[in-house]
């Protein structure tokens, strides 16, 4: 997508992004290698200023992952994809690339935006099947041995190149360059099942055994009958029926879960709810952390609002608050008035203050 981006200004550096490689709690990844010699290394993060120093004229690629949470200015891109439910979206990663940097011909399991911020990278994809057999054995990353480019674009900054999943790719900087790509959530089938099916067995499966019903005597003692298996699957199916309210309850909690590196921590020193209500009448603004993931939805009876893998029930009328709530980064008291006069909207904002999920700009 030639210029979807119009005018569009990298809202990062490299020198920031280098500087965000090297504290502890920032995902980074240093590849370094080429093609031509097969040469592939990758280097986890967190890294010292020493190692930028060391480093070759060419063919190395500095990323880091969840930019966004790290800096509002780089969150503020999202904004170009709310065409797309927030629950998909994951993060924004941002790659700084010496002049021939790349990581390799390979795949993602998700879809995924390149947006071009500095620089030129050369883009190749191509669409055959690739199993996990196909990539170089030895090797932490996941690169293809073989790679026939079927069509080749060079992006320049506001350029954007979507890839679907599973579609081979390969991007080669053209000089120095810095690129953003905004990655999804998509959670792999069988993480769902073994989530969901931990789900069941902790609230639904009683803890006793197996008992018999009345039984025939057999004629031979060996045998698994068919009544055998029928009972069987009337007592498992017992268990794993689930209406759907469950389902959307559960799946509301699973996919707001957060990563391990970006939780959010509660304040020591929680507020009463009367306390937290002056507070906010008094600064008038209160911000969403970074690392916070929310979403809602309509429930049978009630709404309900999931924060990082919590679930919170609501009366039905309160749409338009959990709209509000999930959507803006900023909540303005004057904005949430009408419904900070009921007790239950009052306690809600309290408990997600006091559990880290918005602060005031002051806390003291």
């Amino acid at each position: 997508m030639r210029g979807a981006l119009p005018n569009f200004k990298t809202p990062i550096t490299a020198e920031i992004l280098a500087g965000l490689a090297c504290e502890d709690e920032v995902e980074s990844r240093l590849v370094s290698g080429c093609r031509e010699l097969n040469n592939w290394q990758a280097k986890l993060g967190p890294f010292d200023e020493e190692t930028f120093t060391e480093l070759p004229d060419k063919h190395w690629t500095l990323l880091v992952q969840d930019v966004d949470k790290h800096l509002p200015e780089v969150h503020q891109i999202l904004e170009a994809f709310r065409f797309i439910p927030e629950w998909r979206l994951d993060d924004i990663m941002v790659s700084y690339a010496a002049d021939q940097g790349s990581v390799g011909p390979h795949i993602d399991d998700y879809d995924v935006f390149l947006i071009q911020g500095e620089g030129k990278r050369r883009w190749q994809i191509h669409s055959q099947e690739v199993s996990e057999d196909d990539y170089i054995d030895g090797l932490d990353l996941r690169i293809l041995p073989e790679f026939n480019a079927e069509e080749t674009w060079v992006l320049e900054p506001g350029d954007v190149l979507y890839l679907p999943p599973n579609i081979a790719h390969w991007g080669v900087a053209e000089g120095e360059c810095l690129s953003l790509s905004v990655g999804f959530r998509a959670p792999a089938l069988r993480d769902l099942t073994t989530a969901w099916c931990d789900e069941i067995i902790e609230q639904n499966v009683p803890k006793q055994r197996y008992r018999d019903p009345e039984l025939q005597q057999q004629a031979n003692f060996a045998e698994i009958t068919s009544e055998t298996t029928s009972q069987i699957s009337q007592l498992m199916q017992q268990f794993l029926h689930q209406d759907k309210h469950s389902l959307q309850r559960w799946f509301g909690r699973y996919i707001t879960e957060q990563k391990e590196s970006l939780s959010t921590e509660p304040f020591e020193d929680a507020l009463e709810t009367e306390a937290f209500y002056k507070k906010f009448l008094a600064q008038k603004k209160l911000t969403r952390d970074s690392y916070s993931r929310m979403a809602y939805a309509h429930g049978e009876k009630v709404d309900l609002l999931f924060a990082n893998g919590e679930a919170f029930e609501l009366p039905a009328e309160g749409s338009i608050f959990l709209q509000k709530i999930t959507q803006q980064r900023e909540l303005q008291f004057d904005d949430l008035k009408i419904w900070l006069d009921k007790t239950c909207y009052q306690e809600l904002l309290t408990t997600l203050h006091n559990r880290g999920c918005f602060f005031f700009t002051t806390e003291e």
